[in-house]
């Protein structure tokens, strides 16, 4: 639908596995390279493990592109399969005759092919996908498959594909002579908020996009918050962004297309212990509120300090130690970005170098837009008078600045990152020392 319009030949950020967008970056390449060696070297099974939507199946389809010729391979994805079924379905990949319906003819005959393609100087590698949903019978048939052997070579090597479940399954009691057989362990990570920049622009110009970043790094940031770092959810997310923009008829996605978009996306919340670099911890009870209609992590109910003294003090005030004010004073006006940075150039000149502040966002001067919306949005949540923007040059690039807060000390200032963090998806809120701005 938005293809002409962005100047693509094809839909970047389709959830179906395509080779030609696997995404190298992030440790992604390498994680392959060194499972290819661990196959095509290595006598023991392989362990790969990811949350749902880490690129799991994207990683195994590069492997049945990458690997060496000798290497032929079988793939099960079928977590149904009894060990009777595992059985079959091998040896009917590799056209063996079953030499009786016992199960150990079954064996007898299988051993005997994997040791004509060996002595071919082949190896035969079976892939099997979602193994932390098998039976304990079928996981400890694959067990019994790895012992298959020649006088000095194991004739099937195996890599095991999984949820983090898999983990758990095999620290089971009665999964330990399997587990012990793992000789190598890959855990697909959720991208890291610095790569999800570099995998968006990857996959626009791998779909024939020639022009600058469409992604305005506001976007991207909203994007890698709201996905946890899984490439299937940023694929959503950056898809929906796209036909948003599109129909605005816009060039360049912003927060406003972001924010439609994972709105529409309505994407389920992460198991809390599991979501890694991307964790967010909220109460349970306003996580559906959070899905349904909210882009921002918010806790009503966070316990917000306000002194008086505070409450009448213009934009130099000093923030509270102890919480973040979410309540405007009455009759607040919103204020233009223009007379923001103003202001922050006032309290700038009469606050001690060695004040505090917290950082929430900086991006390229450009991103006016983004920086106003997320200003708005913050405004309604966060003290608007201890919200400033300022504007800088650094190495002759110019810079916008959004911050929080005037801490007299660092403890100060710490103490008010946690809410700071749950309300403030545009990036990750850091502090900083008021001489080092100036």
């Amino acid at each position: 639908m938005y293809l002409e319009h962005f100047g693509l030949r094809e839909a970047p950020f389709g959830i179906t596995p395509h080779t030609e967008f696997f995404f190298a970056g992030a440790n992604r390449g390498a994680t392959l390279e060194a499972l290819i060696y661990a196959i095509a070297h290595d006598e023991g099974i392989v362990e790969v493990s990811g949350e749902v939507g880490s690129g799991k199946t994207m990683l195994c389809r590069m492997l049945l592109e990458r690997l060496p010729e000798h290497v032929e391979t079988v793939c099960l994805a079928t977590p149904s399969l009894s060990r009777e079924d595992i059985l079959h379905v091998i040896a009917g990949e590799l056209s063996v005759e079953p030499a009786g319906p016992r199960a150990h003819q079954m064996m007898d005959a299988l051993r005997e092919r994997l040791l004509e393609i060996h002595a071919a100087g082949r190896r035969v590698v079976a892939m099997i996908d979602e193994a932390h949903a098998m039976p304990a019978e079928t996981l400890e048939e694959i067990r019994l498959l790895s012992n298959l052997e020649s006088s000095r070579h194991k004739l099937l090597h195996i890599v095991l594909f999984g949820q983090p479940e898999l983990d758990e399954r095999l620290a089971e009691k009665d999964m330990r002579q399997l587990k012990d057989r793992i000789t190598h362990h890959f855990a697909l990570e959720p991208l890291r908020r610095s790569d999800v920049g570099g995998y968006l622009a990857f996959r626009m110009r791998a779909a024939g996009y020639r022009g600058p970043d469409v992604f305005t790094p506001c976007a991207v940031r909203l994007i890698a918050w709201a996905s946890h770092g899984l490439t299937r959810r940023i694929n959503v997310l950056a898809d929906k962004s796209l036909l948003a923009a599109f129909s605005g008829g816009e060039h360049r996605v912003g927060v406003r297309q972001a924010r439609a978009a994972i709105r529409d996306a309505r994407l389920s919340p992460m198991d809390g212990k599991r979501r890694g670099f991307f964790a967010v911890i909220v109460p349970i009870a306003s996580v559906v509120i959070i899905v349904l209609l909210a882009v921002f992590l918010v806790l009503d109910a966070v316990p917000f300090r306000q002194t008086e003294t505070q409450a009448a003090a213009g934009a130099s005030a000093t923030a509270p130690p102890g919480g973040v004010s979410a309540r405007a004073p009455p009759g607040e006006r919103r204020r233009t970005l223009g007379e923001r940075i103003a202001a922050t150039g006032e309290w700038l000149k009469n606050t001690p170098d060695t004040h505090y502040f917290i950082q929430l966002l900086s991006t390229d001067a450009n991103n006016l837009s983004d920086v106003q919306l997320l200003v708005d949005e913050l405004s309604a949540r966060i003290d608007p008078r201890q919200l400033r923007v300022y504007r800088s040059r650094l190495s002759g690039s110019d810079r916008l600045g959004v911050i929080y807060g005037d801490y007299a000390t660092r403890a100060e200032a710490e103490a008010n990152l946690p809410e700071l963090s749950r309300i403030t998806p545009a990036g990750t809120p850091y502090v900083r020392a008021v001489g080092k701005l100036k």
